[in-house]
């Protein structure tokens, strides 16, 4: 057991006057299960950057303990040979009886590791990679986003592997998979860090009960603001009356005064003012005290969402319907899913459930061709049964690709035919920061590109909404937001997550493919 002493670290990216980490300051240990939690572009993958050394900083970061990082990278090269081929080059020392010890662990069978690399699954190449991992010994392991692309069925091995395991720092936006593994939390508030005994669910009940507390300090204090400056406003005006009365008086109407009363006066009003700078003083401090109770608060914004009502009942149908692909000359075909019946009806929130490769993005793909009335450019992809959608149906979409953001935000919003000012609204209201609008899309994180996603698809009214995977990389807080927008609104909804709180509170009904 070992300790990771984090003193006065202040870093910032060459180029930028905005510091990621100011004099952070805090202290773990290396045999927690911790995780990791913050809002997308805070610093959580810098951090674990600055861990690895791969950036200079001022401050100092001590510990005894070796660090290793999920996912490893792997080259081009590599994803032709198998992992068997590879695997020292990821992490020197390693001992393959360990890793197909670890293998069965997470219940992949060894033959995974002598197939090309690159024609592994994601959550083959996730279990192998995890193997790999944690067939060293003595290392504290950096664990980023491991469940990102998984089918429900793949997160829910991984979650039990890593509920077995300990000393290692995950970081995660997946609130079931923080609270079946982890047991310190460090979270990157707005303006804080901290660490804090528990899973995730615990650190939100604590943060949820504080954040109560200081709106309700922060009420008193904005009465007694009022209260202070009233009784100020009043003294003051009692010293301005009282020194006027320095300068002459009439002898007829104060008979009773003479010279000798200037010095009480000018004593009476020197008192006054004096009581007036002390509430000044206090008004101050009530002020500074009242901004610092809100400065972690997480106060996410309504967003807002324009379905539109059809004409018809049905949106989505299926009947006896599959996909296969394959089938052109000497090529076998290769059913991905047949004898669908299913359908999407106005009001319905319908999520597609099934393994990774079982079709649910061929499926989303083919209903939004038929909806526009195009032929499938797939010329390997057959058809089978029959796929109908309604007549003049509006369909707003999220993809799980964002490989094909480019240029900056603007260009962007002119290509989607957005509101601008209304699209950076929205951006900002799921915590995109204002330097982000410059930039190229491509230099942003899988989180910042997602919410960009989200935010068009948001701002195009539609009859159905149809979300792939649209979660992937977003932050735990800017969900809960999606989830409330989505339970006020309620829009006709076909959507892909493998998020188990998120289907929980938002299907209506789940179609197993």
């Amino acid at each position: 057991m070992s300790q990771i002493s984090v003193s006065n670290v202040t870093f910032h990216y060459e180029g930028s006057f905005d510091n990621i980490f100011e004099d952070v300051t805090f202290l773990i240990d290396t045999d927690w299960k911790l995780g990791f939690i913050g809002r997308n572009g805070k610093g959580k993958t810098t951090f674990l950057n600055l861990l690895l050394g791969k950036y200079d900083y001022q401050g100092s970061i001590r510990t005894n303990a070796v660090f290793a990082y999920f996912p490893y990278p792997v080259t081009a090269e590599q994803c032709q040979q198998s992992c068997a081929e590879f695997y020292e080059e990821l992490k020197p020392n390693c001992e393959f009886w360990r890793v197909l010890c670890e293998l069965e662990k997470l219940r992949l069978d060894a033959e995974a590791l002598y197939r090309p690399f690159g024609t592994l699954s994601h959550g083959e190449r996730t279990k192998v990679l995890l193997a790999v991992l944690f067939s060293g010994e003595n290392d504290f392991l950096l664990i980023d986003e491991p469940t990102n692309h998984l089918d429900q069925e793949s997160r829910e091995v991984v979650k039990d592997y890593l509920a077995q395991k300990k000393g290692f720092l995950l970081v995660s936006h997946d609130r079931d998979l923080l609270d079946a593994c982890v047991d310190h939390v460090l979270v990157l508030n707005r303006n804080s860090i901290e660490v804090q005994s528990g899973n995730f669910s615990s650190w939100w009940e604590n943060k949820s009960r504080m954040d109560a507390f200081c709106q309700a300090e922060n009420e008193k204090h904005k009465k007694e603001i009022v209260r202070l400056e009233q009784m100020a406003k009043r003294s003051a005006d009692w010293a301005d009356k009282n020194e006027r009365t320095k300068i002459g008086y009439d002898p007829i109407k104060e008979h009773d005064r003479g010279n000798g009363t200037r010095p009480y006066i000018g004593a009476k009003t020197k008192k006054m003012q004096k009581r007036v700078m002390n509430m000044q003083k206090r008004i101050a401090n009530e002020i500074e005290e009242k901004q610092g109770l809100l400065q972690d608060i997480e106060t996410p914004a309504d967003l807002k969402l324009m379905p539109m009502r059809h004409h018809k009942e049905v949106l989505v149908s299926a009947r006896e319907y599959g996909i296969s692909y394959g089938g052109a000359g000497d090529t076998p075909c290769h059913p991905v899913f047949r004898d669908l019946d299913f359908e999407v009806r106005q009001g319905e929130r319908v999520f597609l459930h099934g393994k990774n490769g079982c079709g649910k993005s061929s499926l989303i793909k083919a209903i939004l061709r038929q909806s526009m009335g195009q032929e499938s450019a797939d010329t390997v992809m057959q058809q089978t049964g029959t796929l109908t959608t309604a007549s003049g149906l509006v369909i707003s979409y999220v993809n799980q690709d964002t490989s094909h953001l480019f240029g900056d935000l603007r260009a962007f919003a002119k290509r989607q035919n957005l509101d601008e000012s209304l699209f950076y609204a929205i951006l900002r209201q799921l915590d995109l920061e204002r330097v982000q609008f410059t930039k190229q899309m491509e230099d942003f994180s899988e989180g910042q590109k997602k919410k960009a996603l989200i935010a068009a698809s948001l701002l195009k009214p539609a009859h159905l909404y149809i979300w792939d995977e649209p979660l992937n990389y977003i932050d735990v807080f800017s969900r809960m937001q999606i989830e409330n927008l989505i339970l006020k609104y309620q829009p006709t909804m076909l959507a892909v997550e493998h998020d188990v709180r998120f289907q929980e509170r938002i299907a209506t009904r789940v179609v197993e493919l």
